[in-house]
């Protein structure tokens, strides 16, 4: 691989979306990660007031036992430090919606505050020091943010790396050992004391983030559950008309931008009233259920990588379906010979599918954006009209919207 595929490949990976034309998909992606941001950034500015209390009151307390001379040399360098990350969180807080597109965003700033921290417990005693909780709160606030588990973990090893780096520095001289009030002056040189006092922030660490995952991954699941039932149709498995109608006005302001066509189509089954009378309602839930497996399998047959995502079924209700199709079948833009191969396609497949040796047929009404209509309740009307010509030209077959 030569230098610029490398750097046109890294900087890829380092954006949450960086194709040219970006799909619905790519956009919540995107917006997701702006939000896991936005959360972050709320989450220091909770900490840097944290910090700020607790420094208030911890110098009004110190401030009866020891000279105010000491204790600004003691807090001079953590001071410096809390006002550095305020400055780079101010500077967050103010462009995280332009820089929302970087991918690690969010582990560099947590990485980051791990390190700021590591600069407060060496300058507040060290092994002695109280600033260690602080990377709990990372550990957690990386369970709920950042996207991956395995995330939690590169967190957590990274306050123990960071946390052993002080505490062994300063116990082999690596990092001058400096004095803090009210402290054991000899522990730090303590090799038992240092190492048995790494050791049990280490497995806090890792406890910390093993109950995290451990709970985060089951609110996933069963938020990921709550997600699915509210935009899966229970009886088909496709999306609900909901969700489709979401997806289309999401579409059309992508065609609007881009200066491209989208269709969409509206089906009906010819007779599905007659065929539940003959073989009674159970098979008729089956017949539908089967063919909206057949229209799944017809539409991502369409010939394009792309499809998958970007063109997308819908239970519109009773045994009436939608269909939006954004992508053509060469990966393209859709043009009028795509929507009829994929009308097609549905046809076949809705008679080609049997319950008992018995079936439908399907009548399909198509429009066009923009040339039917510019929104999406002027397609859907065009598209309804179509349909209707259809069914009433004696059903099985396909019109498109005048």
């Amino acid at each position: 691989m030569n230098a610029s595929r490398f750097t046109k490949n890294l900087l890829r990976s380092a954006r949450v979306t960086w194709r040219a034309h970006p799909t619905r998909y790519d956009i919540e992606a995107l917006q997701a990660n702006i939000e896991r941001v936005g959360l972050v950034i709320k989450v220091r500015w909770a900490i840097v007031a944290l910090l700020a209390t607790f420094s208030a009151i911890g110098l009004a307390v110190y401030s009866t036992e020891l000279p105010w001379e000491e204790l600004a040399a003691n807090m001079r360098v953590p001071a410096i430090a809390v006002a550095f990350v305020i400055a780079y969180n101010t500077y967050y807080h103010l462009t995280y919606r332009r820089l929302g597109n970087i991918a690690f965003l969010n582990h560099a700033q947590l990485l980051f505050d791990v390190l700021v921290v590591g600069v407060l417990i060496y300058y507040s005693g060290g092994v002695n020091s109280w600033f260690y909780a602080l990377y709990l709160l990372f550990i957690l606030e990386a369970a709920f943010i950042l996207p991956l588990r395995r995330d939690t973990w590169i967190v957590a090893g990274f306050c123990a790396l960071t946390y052993g780096a002080v505490l062994f520095g300063e116990l082999f001289g690596v990092l001058p050992h400096v004095t803090v009030p009210f402290s054991e002056e000899d522990l730090h040189q303590n090799t038992a004391y240092v190492t048995v006092r790494f050791m049990w922030q280490v497995a806090v660490f890792g406890g910390a983030a093993m109950v995290v995952t451990l709970m985060t991954g089951s609110l996933a699941v069963r938020e990921a559950r709550i997600a699915e039932a509210a935009i899966i149709d229970e009886k088909t498995g496709l999306y609900e008309r909901s969700y489709f109608l979401r997806a289309l006005n999401s579409e059309i302001l992508r065609a609007e931008r881009d200066d491209r066509p989208l269709y969409v189509m509206l089906i009906d089954m010819d007779d599905f009233a007659r065929f539940n009378d003959l073989f009674g309602i159970e098979l008729g839930d089956e017949l539908l259920a089967n063919v909206a497996r057949a229209f799944e399998d017809a539409l991502e047959s369409c010939g394009s990588a792309m499809t998958f995502e970007t063109n997308i079924i819908a239970r519109w209700g009773g045994e009436e379906f939608a269909v939006l199709l954004s992508e053509g079948c060469s990966g393209g833009p859709p043009e009028g010979e795509d929507a009829a191969k994929v009308a097609g396609a549905l046809r076949s497949a809705a008679e080609g599918t049997l319950v008992k040796g018995a079936g439908v047929t399907v009548s399909l009404g198509i429009a066009a954006f923009p040339a039917h209509g510019p929104t999406a309740d002027t397609l859907l009307t065009a598209a309804d009209e179509a349909l209707y010509r259809a069914a009433e030209a004696g059903g099985n077959r396909t019109e498109m919207a005048s």
